[in-house]
């Protein structure tokens, strides 16, 4: 197999491997609502806290992490010999990624990407990683706001690898994620704006795409579903 079509394979099973919607999965598994049902409609781990089940949330946050991860260290640890080497790693980072935002195996109805996306960063640069969390952490902590540690996190993640190890293919694929992590973030940047925006751990009604139409017949409408 040439190394044009072992990386056309690998950054497809990437993105099958970011498909899996561990809120969906978890929920169901654990005997829980849809996660699509309450809250912001989102299939992210804030949302599944929302339920009030903190296990469920915790294993929605891991399996989610380690779905963007698992590819980039796979491919870091075992590509050279097939000439799979950082650019490869950071193509299939942004498949996982993709595949959390646009999951073939849930009609595309995914979630903000923001576990997946911390996953790529950790599989990339430990270091990167983690200043990229501490950014988080510190934010979420301070003003209990998820939506704006995920927004201020993701603005920093690209600042924080061009200082630290120099622009490189990771570069390109790391300010993708950002972009996508911002757009995906709008209707709560238009809530923290106006005040209404959900903190950590608070419990919320059924979303509006959910009072009209189950999780399964929402095909048409997750575009449209605000956070």
């Amino acid at each position: 197999m040439t190394t044009a079509l072992l990386t056309l394979a690998v950054t497809v099973a990437a993105y099958l491997i970011g498909s899996l919607s561990f809120a969906v999965i978890v929920s169901r598994v654990m005997g829980l609502n849809d996660p699509r049902s309450y809250g912001s409609g989102n299939p992210g781990a804030t949302n599944v806290l929302r339920s009030g089940n903190k296990a469920a949330a915790i294993l929605t946050l891991v399996f989610d992490v380690l779905k963007g991860l698992i590819p980039v260290l796979l491919v870091l640890q075992f590509g050279e010999p097939w000439n799979l080497r950082d650019n490869t790693a950071a193509l299939v980072g942004l498949a996982a990624f993709l595949g959390h935002l646009w999951p073939v195996f849930f009609r595309f109805q995914g979630g903000k990407g923001v576990a997946t996306a911390a996953g790529v960063l950790l599989g990339l640069h430990v270091g990167l990683g983690l200043a990229v969390l501490a950014v988080w952490l510190v934010v979420a902590y301070a003003t209990r706001y998820s939506s704006l540690a995920a927004l201020l996190a993701s603005v920093a993640a690209p600042i924080v690898h061009i200082v630290g190890w120099g622009p490189s293919s990771a570069t390109l694929a790391i300010l993708l994620m950002s972009g996508l992590l911002v757009w995906r973030h709008r209707a709560n940047i238009g809530k923290l704006m106006a005040g209404p925006e959900s903190k950590l751990g608070q419990k919320s009604a059924a979303s509006p795409a959910a009072k009209a139409a189950k999780p399964e017949k929402a095909g048409g409408h997750g575009g449209h579903r605000k956070n």
